[in-house]
């Protein structure tokens, strides 16, 4: 997994079946149900055939009615409440490992990338939307600013994949992530959680759910996450990898009438922790006035697993405020049901954070992404069913406003070296300051602050009508069909601003009216001229630019499934996806079409229940149209200065995702989640030129987990449970373009891209009923390390490279109450 860019610079255990379902007890009953005790180790039974056939009996919504997730004929995988838990996991990218084929990269939580089957969106300005749709109880969350945020309260996570535009809609090209929450229920409720941990982690939860009366009930959860961070700044002291989150969300539920339904809902999230931690490759000295080699050495980077780290972003932060109201109102008529679902979500973000890797003044590079973003959401459905068909169909209304602003700030001793490196001028401020000060003049051009921003405002409307009908033609046989209708209205603006550097503008001001600066030498005068102008963002500077645009599109699909036996049934699918058109966000004027994908697929579901065993399986083959992707530019042919553009690609890929649970005990399961993709570009030329047609995109070959777990029943008068969960991920695969982006071979004193190992472990007990519970737990057990990417933003400039690595091993106690 490569490094994202900055829009500037452009445990545990119970993941069965990489997070696909429940044991065949708690598949069979509602997540919050009490554990179940079993018979000792000493006396193992055999599991139930008849429970096995609860194997995949979980409730979801993939296809916007309440099914049987083994009756649904699309591949998807669920994580369930009891596995968030088991994981001790405190969002979707804490566990992304053991779901094969999703990928969450979260080093910015704010500005968080999802994949799914090898598609993502690598730009997360507010000009382009993702490929993988994000939705929390319905509601679309349209921005990565909001679409990663810690779990409260979740009841399960559907993870669909392949395009699912007609059940979804927009920019769900790649998939979807249905996030369910629980409801308030009638019966009162209150538990609560603490967890300890290396690293000074520090995590509680509560809930208390009470019953109003008998139509009104009300449920409120609120959570607090801590850590003191798993990697320090060598020369401050600065702890980085930090946790500090918390939420609150509540939730209230009226039966206005036997038929008639009213829930209202409240989230909030307050993220306060320092950037991601940039560690530098080039060995430098603790002279902070050092400039780097340039250009760097391959051959003589650090090791960033066992580099130091320097970082000195001023006022470095990444900061999330987060507020959503839902209200969903629903009636159930003779013939079917109507439901309403009105939101609104609103956000604020803050992400500064080190871009050179160093601590050094002459190559201070910062970058700044701030966001604010409010989004209205409005959907009418009407569901039915008659005895020949199930049918679903509505029409919803998307609004959104969304401002950002894309700052880098440098000063004028990293001016002095980008003149040295690129124009190949010398260092004309630092030469020009000791002349001055030979002189005993008192003035210098060093040391002043330099900042550069594009400030970027966008409206956006979605209109959108859709359909879909389960044709029961026999007993065994159902044909879907479904189509949306999409209409995307975009205005979008940027003003690229004059560079803002008032101190070094008052000291040339007064070299001016001294009389000093017509006596420097005309090269100097050139440079300090050639300063008067923006050194990062050129284009269109002082001038805003405004683009209007609407785009349509039809997103169908066609499913045929048919059941073998009441056991057994297969599928085969067509379907279209679709991602509205947009724009880079530091790019002024660019624009690009929408993204376009078909995808056909054929799978089958089992359950054997006399070996009380589930298997799942399915093959595909997808074209991806115009994929956009945000990728490094040396823009050797201008400035010199790189920069990250958006460059258009056609794709395609062909794979196989297989599950298996199996439950030869009652106290023992089993399950393995395999994904195999073979993804190429089928047309692409990259900005540095090279040809990669026929190449790899760079998605791993195969990626698997496995798990098991075991129940010790009557152990201290309550049940004793171990969890044990091993996750693969397959090598990034290379092609021409790989090393320019820090997603291949780099240096020969690391790796990137390599394959990754994850094994997690949990030992758990707790008291009947669950009302007492204690857990140890180990989260990367053994403590596997790995160089996720190398960003090159700054090495043509500064050649100060560097890199980011995933944390290292975690574990601590859990106690936990409920009432």
């Amino acid at each position: 997994m490569s490094i994202r860019p900055s829009l500037l610079s452009a445990s545990l255990g119970k993941v069965l079946s990489g997070a696909v379902m429940l044991c065949a007890f708690d598949a069979a009953m509602a997540d919050e149900a009490a554990p179940q005790d079993t018979p000792s180790a000493s006396q193992p039974q055999a599991a139930d055939p008849v429970k096995a056939k609860l194997l995949g009996n979980i409730t979801v919504t993939a296809q916007s009615r309440s099914q049987e997730m083994q009756s649904v004929p699309i591949p998807l995988q669920i994580v369930t409440s009891q596995q968030i838990d088991t994981l001790a996991a405190t969002d979707l990218s804490k566990m992304q490992l053991f779901v094969p084929g999703l990928v969450i990269d979260a080093g910015q939580p704010t500005q968080a990338r999802y994949q799914l089957r090898g598609i993502s969106t690598s730009d997360f300005g507010v000009g382009t939307d993702p490929s993988v749709g994000v939705y929390v109880d319905g509601v679309y969350a349209a921005r990565s600013g909001g679409a990663l945020l810690a779990f409260n309260d979740v009841q399960r996570v559907e993870v669909l994949k392949g395009p699912q535009g007609t059940l979804f809609g927009r920019n769900a090209a790649a998939g979807a992530i249905s996030i369910v929450t629980h409801e308030p229920s009638d019966h009162f409720e209150a538990k609560a959680r603490v967890r300890v941990g290396n690293e000074g982690k520090r995590y509680g939860d509560a809930l208390i759910n009470l019953p109003i009366n008998q139509d009104m009930a009300f449920r409120f959860s609120v959570l607090d996450n801590q850590g003191d961070g798993w990697i320090r700044d060598a020369a401050t002291g600065k702890h980085y990898g930090k946790d500090d989150d918390w939420g609150a969300r509540a939730a209230w539920r009226w039966n206005i009438t036997p038929n008639t339904r009213v829930l209202l809902t409240w989230d909030h999230e307050h993220l306060d922790q320092p950037p991601e931690p940039a560690i530098g490759l080039v060995p430098l000295s603790s002279d902070t006035n050092q400039r780097a080699p340039y250009p760097p050495t391959p051959s003589s980077y650090l090791d960033p697993l066992h580099a130091p780290l320097y970082n000195d972003a001023i006022g470095g932060a990444e900061t999330r405020r987060f507020n959503g109201v839902t209200l969903s109102i629903d009636h159930a008529f003779t013939w079917g049901s109507l439901t309403s679902t009105t939101a609104w979500r609103g956000f604020n973000t803050f992400n500064r954070g080190d871009y050179d890797g160093t601590n050094h003044v002459v190559s201070y590079l910062d970058t700044t992404n701030i966001e604010h973003n409010n989004s209205w959401y409005q959907e009418f459905k009407l569901a039915g069913n008659t005895g020949i068909a199930d049918w679903v169909g509505g029409i919803s209304y998307y609004q959104e406003q969304a401002r950002q602003t894309s700052q880098t700030n440098i000063n004028t001793d990293s001016i002095d070296t980008l003149a040295n490196n690129l124009m190949g001028v010398g260092t004309p401020l630092a030469d020009i300051s000791q002349a001055l000060a030979s002189f005993g003049l008192p003035y210098s051009l060093l040391g002043d602050p330099w900042h550069e921003a594009i400030r970027n405002t966008g409206h956006f409307k979605a209109y959108a009508a859709f359909g879909d009908v389960i044709w029961h033609i026999d007993d065994r046989l159902d044909v879907t069909t479904g189509i949306r209708y999409t209409r995307d209205q975009k205005t979008f603006s940027w003003y690229n601003m004059p560079r803002q550097a008032p101190a070094y503008d008052a000291t040339v001001q007064a070299l001016a009216q001294a009389g000093i600066l017509d006596l420097l030498p005309p090269e100097a005068q050139g440079a300090l001229a050639a300063f008067n102008n923006n050194l990062i963002f050129t284009d269109a500077v002082g001038v805003p630019v405004t683009f209007r645009n609407t785009w349509s599109n039809w997103s169908p699909r066609v499913v045929v499934d048919y059941k073998f036996t009441p056991d057994a049934m297969g599928y085969v699918s067509v379907t279209k996806g679709y991602k509205a058109g947009g724009y880079n966000s530091v790019q002024v004027g660019s624009r690009f079409a929408p993204e376009k994908v078909t995808n056909i697929e054929a799978g089958i579901k089992t359950v054997f229940p006399e070996q009380n065993l589930l298997l799942n399986a399915s093959i595909y083959y997808y074209r991806y149209d115009n994929k956009q992707s945000l990728t490094l530019d040396p823009n050797s042919a201008g400035s010199g200065v790189p920069r990250y553009l958006v460059s258009s690609t056609d794709q395609e890929a062909k794979g196989l995702d297989f599950e298996a649970q199996w439950q030869p005990l009652d106290a023992l399961r089993l399950s393995l989640t395999t994904a195999y993709i073979d993804s190429t570009y089928r047309k692409a030329v990259a900005l540095s030129g090279a040809d990669l047609d026929g190449q790899p995109t760079g998605e791993p070959l195969f990626s698997y987990t496995a798990g098991m777990s075991y129940t010790w029943g009557h152990v201290a008068n309550g049940s004793l449970v171990f969890d044990l969960n091993y996750a693969h991920r397959g090598r990034e695969r290379c092609n021409a373009d790989s090393q320019l982006q820090g997603e291949c071979v780099v240096s020969p004193n690391f790796q990137v891209g390599s394959a990754q190992q994850r094994t997690d472990a949990r030992l758990d007990w707790h008291a009947p009923g669950d009302h007492w519970g204690v857990a140890l737990y180990a989260n990367n057990l053994f403590n596997n390390r790995y160089v996720t990417g190398v960003n090159n933003i700054s090495t043509p400039v500064f050649g100060t490279p560097f890199a980011s690595i995933t944390p290292p091993r975690t574990y601590g106690l859990e106690l936990r109450a409920k009432f």
